[in-house]
């Protein structure tokens, strides 16, 4: 099943798609710089201790994204 859900909803060792971006602007820019794109896998590899920022496996780097901004990226399941 595909279903749609924001970055910030994946668990620890669950894996996703890139379906689309929300953000605008430079945070969009920024996004698309680390390789956030279109059909693009994404891993949650864990949270902060105090749960805010998550960590991320993107393209191969471990990318810390607060909880705020990944509500930006819509992924698919």
């Amino acid at each position: 099943m595909n279903t749609s859900i924001t970055l910030n909803h994946l668990k620890p060792g669950e894996k996703a798609v890139v379906k689309e971006l929300l953000a605008s602007g430079s945070m969009r820019r920024r996004f698309l710089d680390i390789g956030l794109i279109e059909n693009t896998p994404v891993e949650c590899l864990g949270r902060s201790p105090g749960g805010d920022p998550s960590a991320y496996l993107i393209r191969g780097a471990v990318i810390a994204i607060r909880s705020e901004d990944s509500e930006d990226i819509l992924l698919r399941q």
